[in-house]
C-alpha cells in the first residue's frame, strides 16, 4: 500500500497538508515501510484569511500522490479533508517519526489482520 507522509525533516511528519511542498511516498506491505520516491508540489495554502479552496494546487497534488491511499500529515484543514477522501485518499493526522506514523496509517485500513504484510485473504487492503 502506499502512503504519502508530509514531512519538512525527511524523517519525522512535521508538516500541515497546506504547508507541504513534498510528499515522501513509501511503500507499506512488508510490515515495514520501504521509501519509494519524494514528490514536489506547490504549496496548498495561500495564507489568505477568508482561506478559499484553491483547486489547481489540490489538483496537482492530488495527481503527485497518484497510487496513494493515505497521506499522513501534521495537519489538514476540513475541506481539504473531504476532498482527498472524494478522490479515494485517507488523511490520517498525526506527528512523530515516520515509521510510527506510516505504522498507525496501515493499522487504520487494516487493523492488524495482516500480520504486518502475511495477509489473510480479504483483511487488508494492502494492495
Amino acid at each position: 500500500m502506499l502512503i504519502a507522509v508530509a514531512s519538512k525533516t525527511g524523517s519525522e511528519v512535521d508538516q500541515h497538508f497546506g504547508h507541504a511542498e513534498r510528499f515522501l511516498i513509501y511503500d507499506y506491505g512488508s510490515g515495514s515501510p520501504k521509501p519509494i520516491k519524494e514528490v514536489t508540489v506547490e504549496k496548498y495554502c495561500s495564507y489568505d484569511p477568508d482561506h478559499p479552496f484553491r483547486h489547481p494546487q489540490f489538483n496537482g497534488i492530488v495527481s503527485a500522490l497518484e497510487g496513494c491511499k493515505m497521506v499522513v500529515t501534521e495537519m489538514i484543514g476540513d475541506l481539504p479533508k473531504q476532498e482527498l477522501l472524494k478522490v479515494g485518499i485517507t488523511p490520517i493526522v498525526t506527528k512523530g517519526p515516520n515509521a510510527d506514523a506510516l505504522k498507525l496509517a496501515h493499522d487504520s485500513v487494516c487493523g492488524g489482520g495482516c500480520k504486518g504484510g502475511k495477509r489473510a485473504a480479504g483483511t487488508c487492503q494492502h494492495v
